[in-house]
């Protein structure tokens, strides 16, 4: 069993990941930003203390457009997580990702314009951004996809976030290449910068579902097609993902720890649970 001062990490992601765990508490969590999309689940997996947060809510409620950001993470942060894990459904902008396909994700354009997007509420807290996702986090998503899909995903892409709920037009998709973009989302952002603002370390881990309606050609991607791919490959996320709960480092010496040097962050929670 981990010892309990060995910080958890966090998972952020659809309803289907309550199987990981055989046996679990669930934990209700108030913020000062409401309560968070469900109740927290914490367990243990490849010997590693997990909490578990639904981002769309325990019945996928939570449209991505209305998902409460702030309150799921700093939620995470009040039970002690150090790490996030955030599988996402993801569409393609390039033919090289085709459905089905695994990205781990090292940049971000934030498209979306009507979220709660920042803790910060006064005085003179710039956070640094230019790598959004966690270095040493990708490193072990890519060691666990080896493992487990006999290939590493995938990681050189760009992932556009809009605030949805609808799909991409032809012209925006095609906006979106130009602008450097390699797959779209609807929920990638506020949660990863909202999670350099807690001083933590981000992985998103993208399954493309489709390719999106200026590049396939076709009619344009619909929810039903979306969600059928994302549900085959969910056995594998998981198995993905516990793989990478196996190798995630224990001891942070990634840049993310640096991320709040020389700051005054006084919205982050003073008395982990």
């Amino acid at each position: 069993m981990p010892s309990k001062d060995n910080a958890p990490i966090g998972i952020i992601g659809g309803s289907g990941l309550y199987e990981f765990f055989d046996s679990a508490t669930s934990v209700t969590v108030d913020t000062p930003y409401g309560f968070p999309s469900a109740a927290l689940t914490r367990g243990v997996v490849q010997g590693r203390n997990v909490v578990f947060l639904p981002r769309h809510g325990e019945h996928h409620e939570y449209p991505p457009h209305l998902i409460n950001y702030r309150a799921n993470l700093w939620a995470l942060a009040s039970l002690g997580v150090q790490q996030v894990l955030a599988p996402c459904a993801v569409g393609s902008l390039i033919p090289a990702f085709s459905a089905g396909t695994f990205v781990i994700p090292d940049q971000l354009i934030d498209r979306t314009t009507a979220r709660e997007r920042t803790f910060v509420s006064h005085g003179v807290n710039h956070v640094p951004f230019a790598d959004p996702y966690c270095h040493d986090g990708r490193s072990a998503v890519g060691k666990a996809g080896d493992d487990v899909l006999g290939d590493p995903p995938d990681a050189i892409a760009t992932m556009v976030v809009i605030d949805g709920p609808r799909f991409s037009s032809r012209a925006e998709s095609r906006w979106h290449v130009q602008a450097g973009g390699s797959l779209v989302n609807m929920t990638g952002q506020p949660e990863a910068g909202l999670t350099r603002e807690l001083g933590l370390c981000y992985t998103a881990i993208a399954l493309v579902t489709d390719m999106d309606a200026g590049i396939d050609g076709g009619s344009g991607v619909t929810q039903d097609e979306a969600i059928a791919v994302f549900r085959r490959g969910m056995g594998t996320m998981r198995t993905l993902l516990a793989a990478a709960i196996g190798l995630m480092p224990e001891l942070r010496t990634c840049a993310c720890v640096q991320a709040l040097d020389g700051l005054t962050p006084d919205w982050l929670p003073s008395t982990p649970a």
